[in-house]
Formats: C-alpha cells, structure tokens, sequence
C-alpha cells in the first residue's frame, strides 16, 4: 500500500520521470523514441484510407497505440507527462504492410554446374525492412522455414528489431522443382498432409509454385481453409481463372506470370515464363479475354500483389544506378558485384528486351483490376538475380505504383491498409484513434513527391521510434552474407 502511494504522489508531482523506457534491452542501440506518452504534433497525415493529405495533425500515442488523432489548431492540452515532438514539414504515413517478401537473397552464382542456392539473411533483412518503414511484412513463400519461426519469434520477443512478420510455409512446388531448396509434392495428399504439418509449425498461410498441379493446388487450398488460412500462388501450371476457381484466395505478380494465354499452354503444365511472358508484352491488356478474367478475378474476391520493383530490374538500365548507392551499402562486395554484372549484361542485350513493354502492360493491368474492384496489394520480392533489396524495394514498389497511374495517396493505400486488411489484422495499415502507433515519419511530402518516401526519419513500431540509420548501420555490408 506504502508503495502505491509513493508511486501514486510521485506521479503526481514528476510524470515525466515515470515514463519509463518501452523498448527491450537488446533494441535500445535502434531506438530513437522510446517515451510511453507521445504527441507526433504539426504533422502532414497520410493516413492510410486513400484520403487526401491532411496538414497540421496532431497524433498522440499511449503505451504503443495511437489515442487521439487531431487538429493540431485546436490547442487541446497534451497528455500528462508526454513527450511532445514538433514535426513542421514532416509527413506521417502508416507502417507499410509488405506482402510479398523474403528472408532469403540470392547468393553468388558459384559457377558452370553448381546448384542455384539462396542464403537466408535471417540479421540483414529484418533490419533493412524495418529501417524503410516496414512495419509488418508477409513472407512470399519460405526456403528455411524454421529459421523463420525462430527470427519471427527473436522479433516478437523483442531480442533483435525486425517486422511484425506473417510466415507462408515453405513454398507448395510440383514437380520439377525450380531448385534444389524446395521440395517437389507428390500429389494431392501430399499437398494436404505438409499443409497440415505447417499450419502445426507455426506458418500462417502458404504459397504454391509454378509446376504445382491443379489437384495438388486444390487440395491445399481446401486444408488451408479448414485451418483458417489462406493460400497465395506464383502460379504458371495453372492459370488466374481456373485458380480463381478452383479457390485460391491470393494472386503474386500479377499477369506478368498468368500463362493461361500462351497459344502454347497446355493444361495442368507449366510452359516456362519466358515465352508466356514474350507474348504478354505484345497483349492488348483491353481486349476481352484479360478483361473476363480480371472481373472473374473480382467476383471471386481473389486479392493480387503489385510486384512492380523485381520486374523493373530486368529492364535495362533500370532503376537508374545512381540511385543505388544505399542499397550498395547495403550489400556484401561479392553480391554487388554480381549484381551489377547482370545488370550490365541486361543492359548490353536492350535492344532485344521485351521488359520494358511487359512492365508497362503490367502496370496497366493493375490500373483496371483495381477499377473493377480488384484488392491490390504490395510487396518488393527480393529474389530475382538480386537486383532488389528488402526494404529499399518497398519503397521503390511504392514509387511504380504511382508511375503505373496511381496518386500518391492512392499507391500508400495499396501499400498499407489493403495488406493488413487482407491479413485480417485491423490494427495496422492506417493512423486512426484505437489503432497500433506502426508509424513511419517522412522529412519531405510524399503526396506531392512521392520519392519522398524514402526520407524515413524515424520508424514507430508499436509507438517504440526506431532509427533507420542505426539499424542500416549495423547490417551495412552483410546482405548477401547473413
């Protein structure tokens, strides 16, 4: 009783100094902020709907959630004990919810013979997508699924600084397999029983691959239902429509990837993506076979994931290099040079690239999915040869959005609130009263400029700030590596 007193007086009498630090021991060298009252005051407020900017917007956080969203004309007094941060000429916009990323990264092709092999970047990635503003992220399919479960849970435990991660299982691949860290299923029981063992593990939701089979694919998803889960696909055996169909709830990449118009298509087997992707970049996006599917798509509630930044990196000459000095950092001297040699050698075959015209049917296909009613959704896929890194490609993916037509207001939209909705976690993906403080706050207007996204200041995950040079720092050099 003496105690509570103590406590109750010196309340009274020094509220700042009983706000003690929220943020764990081992994520104090990240933090930034780390009071328990905040007031975020003066403001431009993306908020995550696809309203407009609002100008002048006071935030106040309690203990991690965001309690009052105001005017900062109105002059109400501040909480007790807050910390008041002025952010004149700042932006704040939701945590992004990425939704088709990775833990893994391409590692160094070793060589005439030897087995393409990705390295899983279980240190460099949870910090890279944090430090860009990304709050909660969904692994696009998994090569290391325990080492997932462990980083998510180190992550949920507060022992290092990472995303609120949502794990697929590892990736539900036919046969063959497209490399040597996945495992081929060998039909539909199959199919069920891993989905079964995964949903046990830990995983949340799964992703098939391109050579799964029509009845390894349909099984999967109905055990992913029983167990109130969802399934995703980077499909190539089976087309957009016949998934729709058959119940899939998530479509990665978009029509770059749907062979399902392939002259040379044949049923239940995936033709390569080279030349269904060859004859897409010739396709009329308007003509009415793409149109049927995309209002099949719609009426059967099936959800697709922009891409946008992993194909932008096999058009020539794109994203312009000089940009790329951040990621450079980023990346271990082996990766980069690997990097930039397949670059070049992209770039040295432009003339006879079919990226450019398939990105920009790409874009338009997204453009009237999402006028039709379609959900879309983003992510950064860090794969490919390497040519996109976590974080940096989320806010790159962000930037083609707008490219691809979209207003700034609208591609945060995509980027934040259709994710979380889609991961049925309403606490995240927008800034409103009763909402988790997953922050992001930008010196600059992305409204206007929409490069502006990536001038993070500082990241609040659950109202804790953290700095996005510190956790860039630690990792700098290491992805690629670890």
């Amino acid at each position: 009783m003496r105690l509570a007193m103590q406590l109750s007086l010196a309340a009274a009498l020094f509220p700042a100094a009983l706000a003690a630090a929220q943020a764990p021991a081992a994520l104090k060298p990240f933090i930034q902020e780390d009071a328990p009252v905040l007031v975020l005051n003066n403001v431009r407020l993306i908020d995550g709907t696809g309203a407009p900017a609002r100008e002048r917007v006071r935030i106040d956080i309690d203990h991690g959630k965001i309690v009052n969203v105001q005017s900062a004309m109105l002059r109400n007094a501040f909480p007790p004990g807050a910390k008041v941060i002025d952010l004149t000429g700042r932006t704040v916009i939701p945590g992004l919810v990425g939704m088709h990323e990775h833990l893994f990264y391409p590692l160094p092709d070793g060589g005439p013979g030897l087995l393409p092999l990705y390295g899983e970047m279980a240190d460099s990635a949870p910090r890279l997508y944090l430090a860009a503003g990304v709050t909660s992220a969904r692994t696009g399919g998994s090569l290391e699924p325990y080492t997932d479960i462990s980083v998510k849970q180190a992550i949920d435990a507060g022992a290092i600084p990472g995303p609120r991660l949502h794990l697929t299982g590892p990736y539900l691949e036919g046969a063959p397999a497209i490399g040597p860290q996945m495992r081929e299923l060998t039909g539909p029981d199959d199919a069920a029983r891993l989905v079964d063992y995964w949903a046990a593990e830990g995983a949340t939701s799964f992703k098939a691959y391109m050579h799964i089979t029509p009845e390894e694919l349909k099984a999967a998803i109905d055990r992913a239902h029983a167990h109130g889960m969802k399934v995703t696909g980077h499909l190539c055996s089976v087309g957009f429509t016949q998934a729709a169909e058959l119940g899939i709830d998530n479509l990665e990449h978009g029509l770059a990837v749907d062979t399902e118009f392939y002259p040379g298509k044949k049923a239940g087997v995936c033709p390569g993506q080279r030349p269904p992707q060859q004859a897409m970049a010739s396709f009329d996006i308007e003509s009415a076979p793409v149109q049927a599917m995309i209002r099949d798509l719609v009426s059967h509630h099936v959800a697709v994931t922009s891409t946008l930044a992993i194909f932008e990196s096999f058009v020539p000459n794109r994203p312009p290099l000089t940009e790329e000095s951040a990621a450079r950092k980023a990346l271990a001297p082996d990766a980069w040079s690997a990097y930039v040699t397949t670059r070049a050698a992209i770039a040295e075959a432009g003339a006879k690239s079919y990226w450019p015209a398939l990105l920009t049917r790409e874009m338009q296909f997204e453009r009237d999915f999402v006028k039709q009613g379609g959900v879309l959704m983003a992510g950064c896929d860090p794969t490919g040869y390497g040519g996109v890194l976590p974080g940096f490609g989320d806010q790159r993916e962000v930037e083609l959005l707008v490219e691809a037509g979209f207003t700034p207001v609208e591609a945060i939209h995509i980027a934040t609130q259709n994710g979380a909705r889609f991961l049925g976690d309403d606490s995240v993906g927008t800034v409103a009263k009763g909402k988790t403080a997953d922050l992001v706050v930008i010196e600059g207007n992305p409204a206007e400029k929409i490069e502006d996204i990536e001038k993070v200041e500082t990241v609040f995950k659950g109202g804790i700030g953290y700095d996005p040079a510190k956790l860039r720092n630690s990792v700098a050099g290491l992805t690629g590596i670890r």
